[in-house]
């Protein structure tokens, strides 16, 4: 249940305010159409509509028990795009708020059905977009916590890797494992015809991996989810296997 999270289920509403408010206050300093460099084709505007738009099908898809096929998309008449974009924000935490995290919920993972599910799901959605919205207005990239870097780490092999991957019927061409190694924390993620899976490991169990891993928490979970460039990391080994699991997640994530 809630508690395949490494961080207390209490900080990831405290990520969803602070992301989303970072957000806000990018967006309006800066164009609307201004391209994503991270989601190409994409703009500014876009950016906020969709996550505007996420977290509105998300509660409903825990009000209704099952995902919505219609919701609100953009915003309403006389409704500005930073409205409707907090308007959504303060619907979902004060759906997320009024319940235990290990209470049941619907989700997409049969792993866990809970509303602790969807605030870690939440939260990183935020940090994500946050990440494109400042690329997309010039600014630096402003640093992930590393107790949220960790658990997005996490939560990118586990659930996007490892369940999301099979969901869709996607698997390796290559078989072989990868190891991730950073700040004291390591996992394995093992791809081939047959099977996409990642787990928690020893150092010992990573670094017999058939690629290795290594840098910031911060660098690392960019990497993974497509926000940071190849030299953000450090891979030893033939990088095969590395290079597969950054293709693997593309197309989980996507």
């Amino acid at each position: 249940m809630a508690g395949q999270a490494m961080i207390d289920q209490g900080r990831f509403l405290e990520v969803i305010g602070a992301e989303t408010e970072l957000m806000a206050q990018v967006a309006h300093t800066a164009s609307a159409d201004a391209p994503v460099p991270t989601c190409p084709g994409w703009t500014l505007g876009e950016i906020l509509r969709h996550v505007g738009s996420v977290y509105r099908v998300t509660r409903r898809w825990i009000t209704d028990g099952r995902r919505p096929e219609h919701w609100q998309r953009k915003p309403g008449p006389r409704q500005t795009l930073e409205e409707y974009f907090r308007e959504g924000r303060d619907e979902l935490v004060a759906e997320l708020s009024a319940h235990d995290p290990d209470e049941l919920a619907p989700t997409w993972w049969p792993a866990d059905r809970s509303y602790g599910f969807w605030r870690r799901r939440m939260a990183h959605e935020a940090t994500i977009h946050r990440i494109d919205a400042e690329t997309a207005a010039g600014r630096d990239v402003s640093e992930i916590p590393e107790d949220v870097a960790l658990d997005g780490i996490d939560e990118a092999l586990v659930l996007w890797f490892g369940q999301r991957l099979p969901l869709l019927g996607l698997s390796g061409t290559k078989t072989g494992s990868v190891g991730v190694r950073t700040a004291g924390h390591t996992w394995i993620a093992r791809a081939g015809p047959t099977e996409t899976i990642a787990w928690r490991c020893s150092a010992e169990e990573a670094q017999r991996a058939d690629d290795l891993i290594t840098g910031k928490p911060d660098k690392i979970y960019r990497w993974l989810w497509g926000r940071a460039g190849p030299t953000s990391v450090t891979v030893s080994g033939d990088q095969d296997m590395a290079g597969q699991l950054w293709a693997l997640l593309r197309l989980a994530t996507r």
